[in-house]
């Protein structure tokens, strides 16, 4: 028996009394002493100390957040974390609705307490989750708290909307007007430099990333620390405030339980108000600025569908100066024309690099890729066989030969030590500095423990699914060998980049292969 086990066995002898932890979730409102912290932490205090058995542990206290969701409730987690630290033994509240309104919060946490034997006393609603009948009383009571709080929501909802469609405001201030008491007030100063991007962009043809740039040369802030971008611009110009119309309930929330705001994409209706504000811009300029918007968005559309069209597009580079080769249509003698693909650099004349090499026709690169294809068909044996080994030894990597009832052991035996040495600093008879110590090992080693048992678990998971994970991944391979699929397709999955030094060095790389090819174009025919 070593120092701490013997201290600890005296100490166990000597500390009798159960901590007790007690939650509650106070008002942020200043005048609410009722349900101020010290109202409450003196509450909690006469409670437990009518009780000779118990003595205070820690008051957790969350301000001013709901009680439908545990996830932004850090001093809700952290007394829970305390908990499986087995720091507490007893927790109290004052009822079920300020421990959580979400009824799957309640039996999950009061579950996970109970399996390490500790009760939740509900005080108010008088329930101990360590007797037989509590869980089944608490999801009753849990359910109707739940309820309720959904009734609140739908009711704060309805009136917020009834709002909105009198003209309240609902947000915060903004570039060029002032929110207040749900009112909108033109702020000059932001209004200067809201007319100034419009004019810039409607008047003067400029950019959005040309404006922001200006801007930021100027010396002129945006609101809220925020740096000027090309992103910043857009929203200014498509905020329709500005020309003094309101748009409200753009975002909504769709689970009153985890109260998580989504973008309105027309699942619930708008509040529109037309003229419901002094203007900064009129709105035959606001227009013409959307106007501008709308015909580049579809211009960028159009750009992207064309590129999409051609499997080489954006992966022909030139040898000579990296530029990406574009595609030209050209004429034959005959009349009839054909597709071909020239060096951006080159076609602007600016032949300095030494990318004077003329263009490759679309036939001719294909040609390129079909050969390719044929050569791995060829091999398409010793490909599939190299690749699928590659993947198989990844995939069954390399683990520790520790079983995972002797990392559970070990663990489970790190953790009562652990638990003993908090025992021992808390009463006295260990130093703060050699329990910091003696704790930061063993959570190490008990961090370093839980990555070996869940790698295991892992492994343990993929090995059952191998040989069918592996059958699919071979027969992907053999597809895109065999080239399976519509030619255009397979060219653009197939190819990384075609880079043309002249017609004798064009050089082939293509995804998941790791060499090379080397082709020259064929002469004329």
């Amino acid at each position: 028996m070593n120092r701490y086990e013997r201290l600890y066995q005296n100490f166990q002898t000597k500390h009798k009394k159960k901590r007790i932890a007690a939650y509650c979730r106070v008002s942020t409102d200043h005048e609410d002493q009722a349900n101020s912290f010290e109202s409450q932490k003196r509450y909690f205090r006469q409670y437990i100390d009518a009780n000779p058995d118990w003595e205070l542990y820690e008051v957790f206290a969350d301000e001013g957040i709901s009680g439908t969701s545990t996830k932004k409730r850090t001093e809700f987690l952290r007394m829970i974390d305390c908990a499986k630290n087995r720091e507490i033994d007893i927790i109290v509240t004052k009822e079920i609705s300020r421990f959580a309104r979400n009824t799957l919060d309640s039996i999950y946490y009061t579950r996970i307490l109970k399996q390490m034997g500790i009760g939740v006393i509900f005080m108010n609603d008088n329930i101990n989750t360590l007797d037989g009948d509590a869980e089944l009383r608490l999801a009753i009571l849990a359910s109707i708290a739940q309820e309720e709080s959904r009734r609140t929501s739908e009711r704060v909802k309805w009136g917020q909307k009834r709002r909105m469609e009198q003209g309240v405001v609902f947000g915060r201030s903004m570039l060029g007007y002032d929110v207040k008491n749900g009112k909108m007030s033109v702020n000059e100063e932001g209004a200067h430099i809201v007319r100034l991007i419009f004019q810039k962009f409607v008047t003067e043809g400029k950019g959005t990333h040309v404006i922001a740039r200006e801007l930021r040369d100027e010396g002129i802030h945006p609101m809220r620390g925020k740096e000027w971008s090309n992103t910043v611009i857009l929203r200014v110009l498509r905020n329709e405030k500005y020309c003094g119309d309101l748009v409200q309930k753009k975002t909504y929330t769709p689970d009153f339980l985890s109260h998580e705001k989504k973008y309105n994409r027309g699942q619930e209706e708008f509040v529109i108000l037309k003229g419901h504000h002094e203007p900064i811009v009129s709105r035959e300029l606001f227009e013409a600025a959307n106007r501008i918007l709308d015909s580049r968005a579809l211009s960028q559309e159009r750009l992207a569908k064309h590129s999409n069209r051609y499997p080489f597009s954006g992966k022909i580079k030139c040898g000579r100066c990296g530029q990406s080769y574009v595609a030209r249509y050209k004429k034959r003698k005959d009349g009839s024309k054909y597709k071909a693909w020239a060096c951006y650099q080159a076609q602007k004349g600016f032949d300095r690099a030494g990318c004077t090499f003329g263009s490759i026709r679309n036939e001719d690169a294909i040609h390129i890729m079909a050969l390719v294809t044929q050569t791995l068909k060829l091999r398409e044996t010793t490909i599939v066989k190299n690749l699928t080994s590659l993947i198989r030894s990844v995939i069954n990597g390399s683990t520790s030969d520790h079983s995972s009832t002797q990392l559970q052991e070990k663990k489970s035996d790190l953790e009562s030590k652990r638990r003993k040495l908090l025992d021992l600093y808390l009463s006295g008879e260990l130093e703060k500095a050699e329990f910091l110590s003696h704790r930061q090992t063993y959570d190490d080693e008990i961090q370093s423990i839980e990555q070996l048992i869940e790698n295991k678990k892992q492994k343990l998971l993929l090995k059952e699914e191998q040989e069918q994970l592996m059958a699919s991944i071979e027969a992907t391979i053999r597809e895109l060998i065999s080239g399976v699929e519509e030619e255009d397709v397979l060219y653009r999955e197939l190819l990384q980049k075609m880079v043309i030094i002249d017609r004798d060095h064009i050089d082939v790389y293509l995804n998941l292969f790791p060499e090379k090819w080397s082709f020259a174009i064929a002469k004329e025919h």
